[in-house]
């Protein structure tokens, strides 16, 4: 378990670090089948080392002081297995561009994990109860991500290296769709295809370890 905190604690400095998240936010990852590790409550950038998150269960309600949001995290982890790392935050960019009723295409590289689009959970409400968050979990499906209105988004993967990654290439494909819209060109300027999205979005050579290596150095623990 206490591998499990580190990590946790890594994931959230590291979402602050790239400034993805201010006083909002959180991340989990997976320790058995119906439960995982949130990270304290509080903002993430601040979370001491040997600070201790909370086991949650999937199953049960919320424990006291876990945030109402947490209850994302129940939802994608209960509907899909393959899931260990999850990371909610709140950048710039994915929110304007979300308050303009769009989600980034996949125009660029990092944006090719994202093909054909990031799914939109459209209600701009906080989601703090239980309909809500299936809710949000049903919009994401299978995908890596999902835009929860102005809000910000969600990312789900198979590592916390992997999570933490797409939450960056998220905020990244964010900012090419936000340059295509202010150029007026978001219908005429070039996309991916499905084959070109599928060969680009890989894990191969260290990606996702390279850029947690590059969020994570220098950290305290």
């Amino acid at each position: 378990m206490e591998q499990q905190q580190i990590i946790v604690r890594k994931m959230a400095r590291a979402l602050a670090r790239g400034g993805l998240v201010n006083a909002f936010g959180h991340c989990s990852v997976r320790l058995e089948a119906t439960s995982f590790l949130v990270c304290a409550a509080k903002p993430m950038g601040i979370i001491r080392p040997g600070e201790p998150g909370t086991v949650v269960s999937t199953e049960a309600p919320l424990a006291e002081g876990v945030l109402g949001e947490v209850r994302m995290h129940q939802q994608i982890y209960r509907r899909r297995g393959e899931v260990r790392a999850i990371c909610r935050f709140i950048s710039p960019n994915v929110v304007t561009l979300a308050a303009l009723g769009h989600t980034p295409r996949a125009r660029h590289g990092q944006g090719a994990h994202f093909y054909p689009k990031v799914p939109f959970w459209t209600d701009p409400g906080l989601i703090r109860n239980d309909p809500a968050a299936v809710g949000v979990a049903e919009t994401m499906g299978k995908a890596p991500a999902v835009v929860v209105s102005v809000n910000g988004a969600v990312t789900a993967a198979e590592t916390p290296a992997q999570a933490v990654a797409l939450a960056m290439f998220l905020e990244d494909a964010a900012r090419v769709e936000l340059a295509a819209l202010n150029a007026g060109v978001e219908e005429t300027a070039p996309r991916m295809n499905e084959e070109q999205a599928r060969n680009r979005s890989t894990w191969q050579g260290r990606i996702a370890e390279r850029m947690w290596d590059y969020l994570t150095a220098g950290d305290p623990e």
